[in-house]
């Protein structure tokens, strides 16, 4: 697959900028979900900003996201079930 770079980071930034989405922030009282995550997917491997995004669709209730990361995030579900519909196609 290959790589979109900077130019898809950029992208990212600029809806950001426009108002498209929400950051939205995690707590300590999140710590353990987001170890658990990380060590059903450590052989990816799942790393934090990747285990954040898992816990805030399962936070929010979907898996709508905006990822670069197209080869992990096909492979991650949130709710343990769930696949991702990544909006950076």
């Amino acid at each position: 697959m290959k790589r979109r770079g900077i130019a898809a980071q950029l992208k990212f930034i600029e809806l950001y900028r426009q108002g498209v989405f929400t950051v939205l922030d995690l707590d300590s009282s999140q710590a353990e979900r987001l170890e658990a995550l990380m060590q059903t997917y450590a052989d990816l491997p799942m790393d934090l900003a990747d285990a954040s995004l898992v816990l805030l669709a399962e936070t929010l209730g979907h898996g709508r996201i905006l990822s670069t990361d197209r080869r992990d995030f096909h492979a991650y579900r949130w709710n343990n079930t769930q696949p991702f519909d990544n909006l950076l196609r």
